[in-house]
């Protein structure tokens, strides 16, 4: 297949142009770094030019807070939706839209819900759509990942509340392997939330991180909900995870039954062994 793959840079750009290619496809990566500024891709017209000759279309644009150019509108919203339509428009039916766990009709963010106006778009489109929905997604090279793998490395660990926030990582393996599946099935117009088959506490969580660096289990740090907002308002400048936002979807804690996607991979999704941490999704031994 020809293929237009938007955000191809990123964490999970990067794994999905490197496994397509491995498998034969011909990617067209849509980003800045190529022409292709989202902020400006506000209509359909915007977008036709770049879909002649392609056969799917793969959106993994996605930004985890705002910054002074980034914003969550016209990134996760009005740029996909234009960019679905003129699907529509060019007859190009095949569309996967990465969208995020949690972007439902429980959503509260600013993040999920920019996510949801872009799903609610692509589904109300006659096209044969899939609506990708992980959560969150670890692997060598993922900002969030690395992140919490920076934190987990700390000699104590600082958690929200009693840290009993509970997590659905999934491996950015098993997500290429759900996008691969999406290209050939047969059923479309799906919405999938994409999980692991295990459900840690975020503070387990931190200590399967350390025990994956070689580092014994640390001690833990209860930081309260309120004093934590502060700190994130005051620290939100060093790092985009720290959004009060980002702390309240953490609270709230997402979960989805893992039995849709494995019937969907025929498999059921990996476990969080060690080495996974730092494995891409098509080093040796992987199942993509």
């Amino acid at each position: 297949m020809n293929i237009l793959l938007t955000g191809a840079s990123g964490f999970i750009g990067r794994n999905l142009m490197a496994a397509l290619a491995s498998a034969g496809h011909q990617i067209r990566p849509a980003m800045r770094g190529n022409g292709i500024d989202f902020r400006r891709m506000l209509a359909p017209a915007d977008w036709l030019p770049h879909l002649r000759g392609i056969d799917a279309v793969i959106n993994c644009v996605g930004i985890i807070g705002e910054s002074a150019g980034q914003k969550f509108r016209p990134l996760h919203a009005e740029a996909p939706a234009a960019l679905f339509r003129a699907c529509a428009a060019a007859g190009i039916r095949r569309v996967i839209q990465i969208s995020a766990l949690g972007a439902d009709g429980t959503a509260f963010s600013a993040y999920h819900l920019s996510k949801r106006t872009a799903d609610d778009c692509l589904r109300s489109l006659d096209l044969d759509w899939f609506v990708l929905r992980p959560s969150l997604i670890y692997g060598r090279g993922g900002g969030s990942a690395e992140w919490l793998l920076r934190l987990a490395a700390w000699p104590i660990l600082p958690v929200l509340g009693n840290g009993i926030q509970e997590l659905q990582p999934v491996h950015i393996v098993d997500v290429v392997a759900t996008v691969q599946r999406c290209l050939v099935a047969t059923t479309a117009r799906q919405t999938l939330d994409i999980v692991g088959p295990d459900t840690f506490t975020f503070v387990d969580w931190l200590q399967r991180m350390r025990a994956a660096r070689g580092l014994s289990r640390a001690p833990v740090l209860h930081i309260p909900y309120r004093l934590a907002l502060v700190l994130a308002w005051l620290g939100q400048s060093l790092s985009p995870l720290l959004r009060t936002d980002n702390l309240r979807m953490l609270k709230t804690g997402y979960r989805a039954e893992v039995e849709p996607l494995a019937e969907f991979l025929g498999r059921l999704p990996l476990g969080a062994e060690p080495r996974l941490f730092f494995s891409d999704a098509i080093e040796p031994g992987s199942t993509t």
